[in-house]
């Protein structure tokens, strides 16, 4: 298995890509610390993945550096160390003109994507540094590289993820800690109503669709897998990196 005996926490792991994330990464051998500020969803993905011995659920507010501290605490005191880190907890506005967004709104896109990854960077990289190294995968998007009306401060908080990371990879490769993205396009999850403009029907989507050169739009199975080869020790020589898994969209 690719990540037997890893420690890994994931954030956003109740649902969507994340939970497809934990799910990749209990398959692959490592014990998963499900993080998400969904109590509930959270319990029932680490109970669904075997329990306290494969995963434990942590609540968390990944915007709220008591939550964080408290996140990697856990971690760590439960299963002894930690390899990798996915900061994967997001949040968007509804797709539409830019000036529609409200300052609350905007405040909360940026603490969660943006702020999120300072707080585990924080908390975090003290743990890799005392072990000899770890790995650190950022979820950005492909509307950080493309970006498109509609999604505009969206857009800017992952601009941020994909520059904090490679910067992060730079100045963290003398402690041996590779820090990699993931940029997906337009994927199957709770938020996806919200990055289509209007209503979410099939129409709506068939417009995104007709935009990917391989026909759909991402699943999480599919992030999760690019996520396991950059947990892995198949990535060691990898950091730096944002992966693009979105079927030829930003081509």
């Amino acid at each position: 298995m690719r990540l037997e005996e890893k420690i890994a926490i994931v954030t956003g792991a109740a649902s969507g890509f994340g939970e497809g994330i934990a799910r990749r990464f209990a398959a692959e051998g490592a014990k998963v610390v499900v993080a998400d500020i969904n109590e509930q969803g959270a319990a029932r993905v680490a109970a669904e993945l075997g329990g306290t011995d494969t995963a434990i659920p942590i609540t968390v507010d990944v915007s709220r550096s008591d939550d964080v501290v408290a996140m990697v605490h856990n971690a760590v005191d439960h299963f002894g160390r930690l390899d990798v880190l996915v900061n994967n907890a997001g949040t968007t506005h509804k797709n539409g003109p830019l000036l529609d967004v409200d300052e609350a709104t905007f405040d909360r896109i940026y603490a969660v994507n943006v702020k999120s990854i300072y707080l585990a960077t924080l908390h975090s990289v003290p743990v890799f540094r005392r072990q000899g190294g770890g790995v650190i995968i950022n979820m950005a998007s492909t509307a950080g590289t493309r970006p498109r009306p509609g999604l505009t401060w969206y857009n800017g908080s992952k601009g941020a993820v994909i520059t904090l990371t490679k910067s992060m990879a730079a100045e963290l490769a003398t402690d041996h800690i590779r820090v990699n993205g993931i940029n997906p396009v337009m994927g199957e999850t709770g938020l996806t109503g919200e990055f289509l403009p209007g209503e979410d029907t099939p129409e709506a989507r068939a417009k995104v669709i007709a935009r990917i050169p391989l026909g759909r739009l991402s699943q999480p199975l599919d992030i999760a897998n690019a996520c396991v080869f950059l947990a892995s020790d198949e990535a060691a020589f990898i950091t730096g990196v944002c992966l693009e898994v979105d079927g030829g969209r930003c081509i």
